[in-house]
């Protein structure tokens, strides 16, 4: 009788599925609204990576007005604003596994907003620096929460392409602010142009909060959760995680892959602009419309077609970001060879659209190695690596390497240390992709409910 009373104090304690989720579970039952939540991420991911590109394309005028050295602009673009993006992404996404996403998404999106519009008021070096430590402050609460929500909503065999459509917004982020900001620093200054995109991003961060429901956790999978206070905890998804030899792979494979694409994508305005004769409009435009629309295509293409090759073979996850980060290494040379600036930026749309093919797979086999409350965290691990390696070194690496190389290679130095950073990172990420694939079966099979 005891043991009975105990058992029905224990099971009354348990929090029950509260009414707001029954409410969020019904509006996602429909697919409209799913997919008008989705498209509401990935804006919000477009305006993040629109505050990004904003310093890229601009960092020549910023570069001659602060009297910078490319090392200082690859801290300034990489380094500065990783080091605190990732550090903070670990503890909001701790949050974001017990606490609200939706509310979380949008405060991160009204910080990230204002620290943008501040870093046109900066008036020396650290100021700017200081500036994006705060844009990556709050972009640090923009992916895991999103993450985490996305593969609530949608089952596992849509995960990918799901993952994929959020993962667009990083090239229409790329398309308006190269364009916008290319063409608005014309007319109005490099200063304003901050302002200017910055602020805009507060209004959005209201629609976020206004209509969009937070989904219950396990929709996807029928089997949703209450907000129970047991939560694993960032070493038990570590873990979890870092156990799997597979998880490990991709985490240096994707890295590599970041090396190669933050390191030649933050410095090709740099490049195009030192070694031919266009301004910085006109190649704002071309970066913006080529490397946008190839890059929407190429991550919305790897989420497609991975989910379909995995029904037939698991290893597909990593198969195909390994083939296609190979199949972009020839393309690359060309691009950075070529005398011919229009066809050097035309061409580069294959590189650009083959390196974003791995996004959707490597975020959903992230996702489908560990248990529901245990998404955000794992994509802020996942991310943490990336952008250390990819994000903090590549940049950094280039600037580094251009400046030692300027006194023997002159106005090459910036095209041969672009070249080299590629080299390394597409060997060593197809290693490492081949390598994941190989365990991948086994340590999905283990994977946690």
């Amino acid at each position: 009788m005891a043991h009975n009373e105990t058992t029905d104090v224990h099971d009354t304690d348990l929090p029950a599925v509260s009414e707001s989720d029954r409410a969020a579970g019904k509006a996602y039952e429909s697919d409209a609204y799913k997919w008008y939540v989705l498209a509401v991420l990935a804006v919000v991911y477009g305006l993040n990576f629109i505050d990004r590109q904003l310093l890229v394309i601009l960092q020549e005028p910023i570069k001659a007005e602060l009297m910078l050295s490319d090392t200082q602009l690859g801290l300034l673009t990489g380094f500065a604003f990783v080091i605190f993006y990732v550090i903070c992404g670990i503890p909001i996404a701790r949050l974001a596994d017990r606490g609200n996403r939706r509310t979380i998404i949008a405060i991160a999106l009204s910080t990230w907003s204002i620290m943008t519009a501040l870093t046109g008021m900066a008036q020396n070096y650290t100021q700017m620096v200081l500036a994006r430590i705060g844009v990556g402050i709050g972009e640090a609460g923009g992916s895991p929460p999103s993450h985490s929500m996305i593969s609530d909503m949608f089952a596992p065999n849509k995960r990918a392409t799901a993952l994929a459509v959020y993962a667009s917004g990083i090239y229409l982020g790329i398309l308006a602010g190269y364009i916008i900001g290319g063409w608005l620093s014309q007319y109005i200054g490099w200063r304003q142009t901050f302002l200017v995109i910055g602020l805009p991003g507060v209004l959005l961060a209201v629609l976020v909060r206004m209509t969009i429901k937070e989904p219950p956790r396990g929709f996807s999978q029928d089997t949703p959760v209450s907000h129970a206070p047991s939560m694993p905890t960032f070493m038990e998804v570590l873990h979890v995680l870092w156990s799997r030899p597979a998880f490990r792979h991709l985490c240096f494979a994707a890295s590599a892959q970041g090396m190669v694409g933050y390191g030649t994508g933050n410095w090709m305005p740099s490049y195009y602009l030192r070694n031919f004769d266009i301004s910085l409009p006109e190649l704002a435009t071309w970066l913006g419309l080529v490397g946008g629309l190839a890059g929407i295509v190429g991550v919305l293409l790897g989420g497609y077609l991975v989910d379909r090759l995995s029904v037939k073979d698991m290893r597909w996850m990593m198969w195909l970001p390994g083939i296609t980060l190979a199949m972009s290494l020839p393309f690359s040379f060309v691009v950075l060879n070529t005398q011919n600036i229009y066809f050097s930026l035309l061409l580069s749309s294959f590189p650009t659209a083959l390196l974003a093919v791995y996004t959707g797979p490597v975020l959903a086999t992230t996702h489908n190695l560990v248990g529901m409350r245990m998404r955000a965290l794992s994509s802020a691990i996942l991310f943490l690596i990336i952008n250390l390696i990819g994000m903090g070194i590549g940049p950094l690496a280039v600037g580094f390497l251009s400046d030692m190389l300027m006194p023997v290679m002159g106005d090459a130095s910036l095209r041969i240390a672009i070249q080299v950073m590629i080299i390394i990172g597409v060997v060593w990420g197809c290693i490492h992709y081949v390598m994941a694939a190989r365990t991948l079966r086994e340590d999905l099979a283990n994977a946690p409910e």
